[in-house]
C-alpha cells in the first residue's frame, strides 16, 4: 500500500512529488506515492469535499450513530477514510474529536487543503509551500524531491535532534517543511495563509472524590475497551512482549479478550547481557501465547542500519530501530497483519524520568519557567550539553540566531497549563516523545513490512482518564505507574506487576567497538560527512576518550544515525 500526497498546484505539481494523481478538484490534486510503504486509501467524496487518507478507525459504530443522529446516515460498508470524511463534512471538529483511531486525511475544499491528524499522532503528515502552491504528503521523501521546493538542511532541527534524539515538534530536518501536529486540523489556504484548529488536547481534571479502587476499576474497563477495539476480527494477533508491565498487561488483555490465537515476540541480544527474557517467558506461559524470541546480532545491526534509518521520515536516535524492524519482519513472516505493543505507559501514567524532574522542582533556586525547560532538556542526557565541542565553529555561528529547542517543551511546563507538575511532565512527554518518537517509529517500521502497529495505552479515552487520576495514584511515593499496575494486578503474576523497571540492555558500545566500528569510522570520518561535526571530537569519541562514559555509545549512535539519515535523503 502507498502513502498519500496532495498539492494546490494541480496535476503537474503532484507528479513533481513522484505521486500518481487520483483526484483533480479545481487547482487541488490528490494522489498516492506508490514507491513508499503506507496505508493510503481513497479517493473519498462527501458533498463538495474530496480526500485521500491513511485511516484506521476503532469506533465505527459510534461514528455511524453520530451521522444518523445528525440526519446524514452513511451506508454500512463505508470505508474508514470515507466515514471520517463524512463525519468531518457534517460535524466538523467535533466529529473528528469523536473519532478513535490512527489517521491522517488530506481534504480538497475548494482551493484550500485541509489536513487532519489523529489525536495522539499514530500517523504523520508534512506540508510545504513553494512557487505559490502547497504540497502535502505523508512521505517526507516526496517533499524532498518536489522541484519547486528549494530546500536544504534545517540547522535548528539538527540541534533539536541532538538534544532530544528525535524531533519534538513541527520542524523537520528539511528547511521549510513542517509536520502537522497531532490533535490538529490545519487549513492551508490558497492565498498562502495557514489556520490551525486544536480539536483535542489532554486536559487536567483531577477527581479527588473517587477512591483509588474506583479509579482503578474505571481504568481497567477503559484498557479492556481499548485493547478489544484494536484486536483484528477473525484472525490471530501479535504482541511485542518485552516483559515489562506495559507490554505484559497488553498481552494479558489480548489473551483474555481475543477469540483467536495470540502470538508474542521478544528480542534477545545474547544471554550474557542483562535482559528480560525470563520475565517475557513467564508472561507468555502465564497467558498461554505462542512465544518466539528473535536473536539480534551486532553484525545484523551493522548490515541493516543504513537501510532502516532511510525508512524513517525523521531520524530517531534509538538503538532499537533495527531490532524493531527485524521484529516486524518476523511478525509479518508468520502471517500476522496486526501487532499490538505496550507503548504509552510511561508518558501517560508516570514512568521513568519524572522522579528526577520532580526532585529538581523541589530544590531548584531559579523560579523562572525557562530554567525548568532547560532542566527538562538536560534530563535527556543526549548530546545537548556537548554541542560546543561537537559542532564545528561554522555550524555554531549559523545557530546563534536560531530559536532554541526549549521552545518545544516550555508550553507544556509553564505554570497555569496544569495544576500538578507531574501532569505537566506527562503532558510534555505525551506531546513530544510520544507523538514524535514512539508512535512514529512504530508506525513507519511496521508499515514498511505491511503491518499495523497498534498501541492500546495511547488510546484517547485512556489518556483522558489518566488526567483525572490524582497524581499521588500515578506516582505513589517512588512507585511509578501505581494506578496502572493496580488496574491489572489480577491479570499478571506479582513478579511482573511489582518488579522495578529495569529495561533491556542494548549493547551499543559493544557494537560500536566491534561490528559497527568500520561503518562508524566511514560515516563519521570519511569524505562524505556533512561537515556539521568537529572531526577532532568525533575521533576522540570513537576512540573512547573524554568524559562521555558511560553514555559514550549512545552519543556516538546519535551522531551516526543523523549522518546516515542525511545521506539517505541527500541533504547537505
Amino acid at each position: 500500500m502507498p502513502r498519500i500526497a496532495a498539492t494546490s498546484g494541480g496535476r503537474p505539481a503532484l507528479t513533481g512529488l513522484g505521486a500518481r494523481p487520483v483526484v483533480e478538484a479545481g487547482a487541488v490534486a490528490l494522489g498516492f506515492v506508490d514507491a513508499e510503504p503506507g496505508f493510503a486509501g481513497g479517493p473519498f467524496t462527501a458533498g463538495a469535499l474530496h480526500a485521500v487518507g491513511e485511516v484506521v478507525l476503532h469506533n465505527r459504530p459510534e461514528l455511524f450513530a453520530a451521522l444518523a443522529s445528525a440526519g446524514e446516515p452513511a451506508p454500512p460498508g463505508t470505508p474508514d477514510g470515507a466515514l471520517l470524511l463524512r463525519v468531518y463534512a457534517r460535524l466538523g471538529a467535533a466529529g473528528i474529536r469523536a473519532a478513535d483511531g490512527m489517521f491522517v486525511l488530506a481534504i480538497a475544499d475548494g482551493g484550500d487543503l485541509v489536513l487532519v491528524r489523529d489525536h495522539v499522532g499514530a500517523r504523520t503528515m508534512f506540508h510545504a509551500r513553494a512557487g505559490g502552491h502547497w504540497a502535502v504528503s505523508t512521505s517526507l521523501r516526496a517533499l524532498r524531491r518536489w522541484p519547486s521546493l528549494d530546500t536544504g538542511l534545517n540547522l535548528a532541527a539538527v540541534r533539536s535532534f541532538l538534544t532530544f534524539a528525535y524531533l519534538p515538534g513541527d520542524e523537520t530536518l528539511l528547511r521549510g517543511v513542517h509536520e502537522v501536529l497531532p490533535g490538529r486540523i490545519v487549513r492551508l489556504r490558497a492565498d498562502g495563509t495557514v489556520r490551525e484548529e486544536v480539536y483535542w488536547e489532554a486536559t487536567e481534571a483531577i477527581d479527588d472524590t473517587t477512591t483509588a479502587a474506583g479509579h482503578a476499576a474505571t481504568l481497567r474497563a477503559l484498557l479492556e475497551r481499548a485493547t478489544s477495539l484494536r484486536l483484528p476480527a477473525a484472525e490471530p494477533v501479535a504482541v511485542l512482549l518485552s516483559g515489562g508491565v506495559d507490554s505484559s498487561l497488553v498481552t494479558a488483555l489480548a489473551a483474555k479478550l481475543h477469540d483467536q490465537e495470540v502470538r508474542t515476540y521478544s528480542i534477545s541480544f545474547g544471554h550474557e547481557l542483562p535482559n528480560e527474557l525470563a520475565y517475557s517467558g513467564l508472561v507468555a506461559t502465564h497467558c498461554n501465547t505462542r512465544h518466539r524470541v528473535l536473536s539480534v546480532s551486532g553484525e545484523a545491526v551493522a548490515a541493516r542500519l543504513a537501510d532502516t534509518v532511510a525508512l524513517l521520515d525523521s531520524p530517531v536516535g534509538d538503538p532499537l530501530t533495527v531490532p524493531n524492524l527485524m521484529l516486524a519482519e518476523a511478525v509479518s513472516g508468520d502471517g500476522m497483519r496486526v501487532v499490538l505493543n505496550g507503548e504509552g505507559g510511561d508518558p501517560v501514567f508516570g514512568g521513568p524520568k519524572n522522579l528526577p524532574m520532580l526532585l529538581y522542582e523541589l530544590h531548584r533556586d531559579d523560579p523562572s519557567p525557562h530554567a525548568r525547560s532547560l532542566a527538562y532538556l538536560r534530563s535527556y542526557r543526549k548530546c545537548g550539553g556537548d554541542l560546543p565541542a561537537l559542532l564545528t565553529a561554522d555550524t555554531l555561528r549559523a545557530l546563534q540566531d536560531e530559536p532554541g529547542p526549549e521552545r518545544f517543551v516550555a508550553p507544556y511546563l509553564s505554570p497555569g497549563t496544569m495544576r500538578s507538575h507531574l501532569n505537566r511532565l506527562l503532558h510534555c512527554n505525551l506531546r513530544t516523545k510520544g507523538a514524535h518518537h514512539i508512535l512514529t517509529k512504530v508506525e513507519r517500521l511496521t508499515a514498511a513490512r505491511g503491518l499495523q502497529g497498534r498501541a492500546p495505552l495511547f488510546d484517547r479515552q485512556v489518556i483522558d482518564h489518566a488526567f483525572t487520576v490524582p497524581p499521588r495514584l500515578k506516582l505513589a511515593g517512588t512507585d511509578e505507574k501505581w494506578i496502572l499496575k493496580e488496574a491489572v494486578r489480577d491479570l499478571l503474576p506479582a513478579t511482573i506487576v511489582d518488579r522495578p523497571k529495569s529495561g533491556m540492555r542494548v549493547p551499543v558500545q559493544q557494537w560500536l567497538s566491534g561490528p559497527l566500528r568500520e561503518l562508524a569510522d566511514d560515516v563519521l570520518l570519511g569524505s562524505r560527512t556533512s561537515g556539521l561535526f568537529d572531526p577532532v571530537t568525533i575521533r576522540a569519541w570513537l576512540r573512547g576518550e573524554g568524559t562521555l562514559l558511560p553514555r559514550q555509545g549512545g552519543k556516538v549512535w546519535l551522531v551516526l544515525t543523523l549522518e546516515l539519515w542525511l545521506r539517505a535523503y541527500d541533504v547537505a
